[in-house]
């Protein structure tokens, strides 16, 4: 229980009389003796807290950069109007700064043996799981002099999941996709190198695809058209140790590569083939294996809203041979990793070998955009000194990238925003070419 501003204010009025009558501790009692009456009842009128029955609805998750509405329903079994002020607490990443203040306070009153509901909208700033806190409940009386206090326990997880922002790029890519397929209605034909179906000639066509025992059958000339291979298994590993970490803008590097992971991965699965995740540092964080494609979506970005960057080195052994297990037959494996020197060339370079004697490799990398800024400003001593740095970063990425292209593997190297269609082009790069 505690007392009120209002009952404090009033005690201190009452005060003043005495201090002024110099009537001693008699006098004190004699004047406060009608405000301690009125808390009295003030206390006893207002509705218990620990009988308060609390329970929780409404979002289990949302992505990030999007709001959740959680909602608290309130039940007061007693036989007193409850007047209350509630606070929500969560987490303060669940908030955007400024915001928790108005958004985690209500003020509700419940008559008796009913129920009342608020909402909670919560404005996550960090993927994973955010959990409900103690919700505190202060009741008041009705002269508003005393007041009861309590928490309550009430259990509610919101996983924030990836905002996966590359999606806008995907009607493109799968525009190229068609076309590969040779499924629309432009004057491209198919690519690729499995077998589709039989067709007429016509002036243009490739005669090196004329289908002569078809011909012999025909009274016209039949040309074979090819589509890219399908059912092919995509294999997507994100490095989630120390060199992920690194902040490029406002993110680490691990999350502009699980946007390029998504997209990627709806865009294959829309192409047939089959795609699994594997998140690797020293140990395995996060796998997804042998999805549905109307289910690997949902799948990845579950899987991938509670991965963090993982700030020790990562075991260059100990993932390829996860990889190797995680995809047994010929497959197309997408490393999404840094391409800083010392890791790849003490790491990755020695054992990248044993991934490409049996599958197609693709390293892909998030390059930071103020590298490029800095390789371009002249003018000051400093701005020239922080452009020999830059082009000095740039030449030792460009030396990796060649280094990794020399053993067979495609390179992607791109900012942020660039990555994830940077990307794709490059799987349909291989596909149209019949690699995978």
């Amino acid at each position: 229980m505690a007392l009120t501003g209002r009952a404090a204010l009033l005690a201190a009025l009452g005060a003043l009389p005495v201090g002024l009558w110099d009537a001693g501790w008699t006098g004190l009692l004699a004047v406060n003796a009608p405000l301690a009456v009125a808390c009295a009842c003030d206390y006893a009128l207002a509705a218990p807290v620990r009988r308060l029955r609390l329970s929780r609805s409404g979002d289990a998750s949302a992505r990030l950069g999007e709001t959740a509405d959680v909602t608290l329903t309130v039940a007061n079994p007693s036989r007193r109007t409850l007047r209350a002020g509630l606070r929500d607490a969560w987490p303060p990443s669940s908030w955007q700064p400024g915001a928790e203040t108005t958004a985690s306070r209500h003020r509700l009153t419940v008559p008796p043996g009913e129920r009342r509901r608020v909402t909670t909208v919560l404005r996550p700033t960090r993927r994973g799981d955010r959990s409900a806190d103690r919700v505190t409940i202060r009741s008041y009386g009705p002269l508003g002099l005393f007041s009861r206090q309590g928490a309550h326990h009430v259990p509610w997880t919101v996983r924030v999941l990836p905002p996966f922002t590359s999606r806008k790029h995907l009607p493109s890519k799968l525009a190229r996709l068609r076309e590969l397929d040779g499924r629309t209605s432009v004057l491209t034909r198919g690519q690729g190198t499995e077998f589709d179906s039989l067709r007429e000639y016509v002036p243009g066509d490739d005669t090196r695809s004329i289908d002569w025992r078809a011909t012999a059958r025909q009274s016209t000339v039949a040309v074979r058209t090819w589509r890219p291979e399908r059912d092919r298994h995509i294999l997507i590993v994100l490095d989630t140790g120390r060199t992920s970490a690194g902040r490029v803008g406002d993110a680490p590097r691990l999350d502009a590569a699980m946007d390029a992971a998504l997209l990627l991965a709806v865009l294959a699965s829309r192409a047939g083939d089959r795609v699994d995740l594997l998140a690797y540092d020293r140990r395995t964080r996060a796998s997804v294996q042998g999805r549905a494609a109307r289910d690997l979506l949902p799948s990845l970005v579950s899987a991938m809203a509670s991965l963090e960057p993982e700030l020790i080195e990562t075991d260059a052994r100990g993932l390829a041979a996860a990889a190797l297990r995680t995809a047994p037959r010929r497959s197309l494996i997408v490393l999404l990793t840094s391409l800083d020197a010392a890791p790849v060339e003490e790491g990755l370079l020695p054992v990248l070998p044993q991934l490409t004697q049996r599958h197609t490799v693709l390293v892909a990398s998030v390059a930071d955009p103020q590298i490029a800024r800095m390789a371009s400003v002249r003018g000051t001593a400093e701005a020239v000194y922080e452009a020999a740095a830059a082009a000095q970063s740039q030449a030792e990425r460009h030396r990796t990238a060649e280094h990794l292209r020399r053993q067979g593997v495609t390179v992607v190297d791109a900012t942020p925003d660039e990555l994830p269609p940077a990307l794709a082009d490059a799987y349909l790069a291989l596909k149209a070419a019949g690699r995978l």
